[in-house]
């Protein structure tokens, strides 16, 4: 009987142990972390097309839907729609900040066309 408890003991500290490291090293978790912080951070699972993906960038978080379409070889990333989601904390974001996070997502999907929502879209057209 106490060779059980034991065996049941140490069977729910390793399961305790398993989701506290999960916890800690979720990508989910790094990306508020670094909203917190007002760092740069790239929330994306690429192997499933249908769920969006995060940015954050000096303290603003936006949110990028990817689009599925074919190119010359494959089936790709081909359009991106980007959008604030707050857009009341865009203050103090210049041109350059817009480049810099367009930049990345090339970097990610070089074969789509990216697109920004209002009000950023005004502001880069000027």
């Amino acid at each position: 009987m106490v060779i059980l408890f034991r065996l049941l003991l140490l069977v729910a500290l390793v399961v305790l142990a398993y989701s506290a490291f999960k916890y800690l090293f979720h990508p989910r978790r790094k990306l508020e972390q670094a909203h917190d912080r007002k760092q740069f951070f790239f929330y994306d699972d690429d192997k499933d097309v249908r769920k969006n993906f995060l940015i954050t960038y000096k303290g603003v978080m936006f949110e990028g839907e990817k689009y599925l379409g074919t190119t010359e070889q494959s089936f790709e990333i081909v359009s991106i729609y980007v959008w604030a989601k707050q857009t009341d904390q865009l203050t103090g974001l210049s041109k350059e900040d817009f480049q810099f996070i367009e930049d990345d997502i090339k970097l990610r999907y070089p074969d789509a066309k990216i697109e920004w929502k209002s009000p950023i879209k005004e502001l880069l057209r000027n």
